[in-house]
């Protein structure tokens, strides 16, 4: 049998070079020959199965090509999903963290394989019945909450960002993020972010934020629990109500069939905003009362992440395939985030 077994392509990812690394690290990994799988690739970090036949693991790296700048941090990721482990927050094991680039070209870490369904769509939801979808929706703003009661110097975490100014930091931050990537005019992005930067709220009080939190970075188990919490790669510490800001987006823009946009917030027994809003409320006890900015913010975000991949797409430095519409998403989340700040002044 050869040292190394490898299912279709593995772009980013050399099994050759990772054995040896792998064998003197944690042998009780490397038992047998490794052969692997891409399970997701390009938009995000990559995040490759393993297995040495006797164990089956997760390795997560950067994407190749075009990089934005903090936007895809191993080194966080890793310590983040540590920190957390004895928490309430389901999160898999980590294993190992790798930050030396020789190894695959980038640092990656290694972690448990969790059991569960990331839900995408409003399809996959549906067979289940409107009760369970309704367990699932409630588990996800119940495991939001518990991270947003969780206290950052409690976990070692007290370092993990720079929570004064946060708000005005992250209207700056994207849109230098978004300058990074410009390949067309975007017009609207220049109104939101001048709306947004005028109309800062007073921050809510800083804790874990997870970034990108939605139901397809959450996994379900066959019990409609959430078994763990992924793709931690945007946490740090800060104001939790973006995470709250961009759950509605995802609801606002799956709700018009928005290309690209998670649509579950459709299916028959899924909370809906007032429902959500009401449970995250009265668990964590925050004001909500500037959530149109909150919302808002959010669209800047996922719009300059989408004109992100587009940028890579355009260069060819995408994983996979999907991408040829990301762009086409840019323009609805800039006017979507424009319409909630004249919605929260109304």
């Amino acid at each position: 049998m050869s040292a190394v077994e490898q299912t279709g392509e593995l772009p980013g990812l050399d099994l050759e070079r990772l054995t040896p690394w792998l064998t003197a690290t944690r042998p009780d990994l490397a038992k047998g020959a490794l052969s692997g799988r891409l399970i997701a690739g390009g938009k995000s970090n990559l995040t490759y199965e393993l297995t040495d036949g006797t164990t089956t693991f997760v390795l997560r790296r950067p994407p190749l090509g075009h990089v934005l700048a903090t936007a895809h941090d191993m080194v966080r990721e890793h310590r983040v999903i540590s920190a957390l482990a004895d928490t309430a927050v389901p999160v898999p094991d980590t294993y190992a963290l790798c930050e030396d680039t020789e190894i695959l070209g980038a640092p990656f870490y290694l972690m448990e394989r969790v059991l569960g369904t990331p839900y995408r769509t409003a399809a996959e939801l549906e067979p289940l019945g409107a009760v369970r979808t309704e367990v699932i929706a409630t588990g996800m703003i119940d495991t939001l909450a518990a991270l947003h009661m969780v206290e950052p110097d409690a976990v070692g975490l007290a370092d993990f960002g720079r929570p004064e100014g946060f708000l005005e930091r992250q209207v700056r931050r994207w849109k230098k993020q978004l300058d990074a990537s410009y390949s067309r005019e975007l017009p609207a992005a220049v109104e939101l972010h001048a709306l947004l930067a005028a109309r800062v709220p007073p921050e809510s009080a800083a804790r874990i934020v997870h970034g990108d939190y939605r139901l397809d970075n959450v996994l379900v188990d066959d019990r409609d629990r959430v078994a763990a919490v992924l793709d931690w790669e945007m946490a740090t510490l800060g104001d939790p109500l973006t995470d709250i800001g961009l759950l509605l987006v995802y609801q606002r823009m799956g709700a018009r069939r928005v290309p690209g946009v998670t649509d579950v917030s459709t299916a028959p027994g899924f909370l809906d905003e007032s429902m959500m809003l009401e449970r995250y409320a009265r668990h964590t006890g925050r004001d909500l009362s500037h959530i149109g900015f909150y919302v808002a913010l959010a669209s800047f975000k996922l719009a300059v992440i989408a004109e992100g991949i587009y940028f890579r797409f355009l260069h060819g430095q995408t994983v996979g395939s999907g991408f040829a519409g990301v762009g086409d998403m840019v323009d609805p989340l800039l006017r979507a985030g424009i319409a909630a700040l004249q919605e929260n002044e109304q």
